[in-house]
Order: C-alpha cells, then sequence, then structure tokens
C-alpha cells in the first residue's frame, strides 16, 4: 500500500571497553566510592558490605582502615576466581586497593584534604550512601566491584537474574544489625537508612540487560 512505511530495526554495535576505558572508570569510580565512604565515616554511620563491616571495625580497633579493608575482602576474592574471572578479580583488587588509598588520603589534615570533619549521622548516611552508589555502578560497568556482598550479588545476578542490589541489601542489613554493639538506636537507625538508599540505587541502575560493554580482553561483561 501506498504511503505505509515500515522501520526495521538496525542492529546497533556492541559497546565495547578499551584498556584506557576501563582504567579511567574504575579511577574515577574509586574516587566517589572513597569520598562516600569518608562521608559515612565522618557521619559515624556504618554501611553495609566489607566496606561497612571495615568501618564498625575501625571504630573499636586501631588497625588502619585499609588493612581492614583489603583483609576482610581476601575470602571473597577465591570465590570470584571461578565464577568471575581473573579479569574481575585483578580489576576489583585494584579497585580496593584505590578506595583504601584515597580514603585515607581524604582524612589527612591539610594539603587540600577533607581532614577530620564530624557530620549529621543522618545527612551523612543520604548524602555518603547516594555519593557510594554512584561509585559502585561505575566500577560495576567496568568489570569491577568492592568486593565482598558485592561480588555475591554479581555471582547471584548472572546465575539467577536476582538484582545484585537486592541481594547485598540482605547481607548488609546483617553488618548494621552488628553495629547495635558499638551504636544507639538513632545512629542504627541512620545506618539502615543509608543501607536502603544504597542498594535501592544499585538494584534499580544495574540490572540484567541494562547496561552490556565487552571489555579490551574481548569477554562479555554484563552489568
Amino acid at each position: 500500500m501506498e504511503g505505509v512505511t515500515s522501520e526495521i530495526p538496525v542492529p546497533h554495535p556492541t559497546p565495547t571497553h578499551s584498556a584506557a576505558d576501563d582504567v579511567l572508570g574504575i579511577l574515577c569510580g574509586t574516587i566517589v566510592v572513597s569520598v562516600g565512604l569518608f562521608l559515612l565515616r565522618a557521619g559515624g554511620v556504618v554501611t553495609g558490605g566489607t566496606a561497612g563491616l571495615t568501618l564498625l571495625l575501625d571504630y573499636t580497633t586501631p588497625i588502619p582502615f585499609g588493612v581492614l579493608f583489603l583483609a576482610i575482602n581476601l575470602p571473597f576474592f577465591l570465590l570470584a576466581i571461578r565464577s568471575k574471572g581473573w579479569g574481575f578479580v585483578l580489576r576489583s583488587a585494584l579497585a580496593i586497593a584505590l578506595v583504601s588509598v584515597f580514603a585515607s588520603f581524604h582524612a589527612l589534615p591539610g594539603i587540600g584534604a577533607l581532614g577530620e570533619i564530624t557530620l549529621n549521622p543522618f545527612y551523612a548516611a543520604v548524602i555518603g550512601s547516594v555519593t557510594a552508589s554512584v561509585g559502585i555502578i561505575i566500577l560495576f560497568r567496568h568489570g569491577a566491584s568492592m568486593g565482598g556482598f558485592n561480588i555475591v550479588g554479581l555471582i547471584l545476578q548472572d546465575k539467577f537474574g536476582w538484582r545484585a542490589g537486592y541481594v547485598m541489601m540482605v547481607g548488609d542489613a546483617a553488618v548494621v544489625l552488628a553495629s547495635f554493639a558499638i551504636a544507639d538506636l538513632p545512629l542504627v537507625a541512620a545506618s539502615a537508612t543509608g543501607v536502603v538508599i544504597m542498594n535501592l540505587i544499585i538494584a534499580f541502575n544495574h540490572r540484567p540487560g541494562r547496561y552490556v560493554a565487552v571489555t579490551a580482553r574481548r569477554s562479555s561483561v554484563r552489568t
């Protein structure tokens, strides 16, 4: 029939990540995550995952944050080697190391760093969680993570289609409940608020089929 046209879908090429893309993405993601964690710590708030567990121990032990963070994540890397591959593990290890360095740097006085500040817990929970969640999503989209429950969430999302954000929320809730040992009810409530905000942002923005890319090594990454 004249005047009738039909559109034929044109397949688009799969987006690719070069090595430079991944380096820049991981650098940006870790800086953003480290600022979020710094804000949470400035409010005395406990977030979820291994970062939250590290903050919890950081409040009660003299061991540096960076050392604790790396040690707690080691068992989760063993789980990730088989399911996600060495590329993912190495990128995640680099991300964790960078966040540890940046988070320690932010607390240094002078030289342009943020230094020691104190924030309202609910303000810190909201702003810190939003900031950290954005950084985590950046890392996910470049084949990396912050280890811990991030790894468990990504593996279950790949295998069963469960959204990583919801899976992570379960583990995060356990960490927040553990904070009752050192924190009062208002602080725990602020921590719980931050956990919900962070994982909802991740769940809404990181789900199966939402973003597909190929790394420079040509291994498929679904984020």
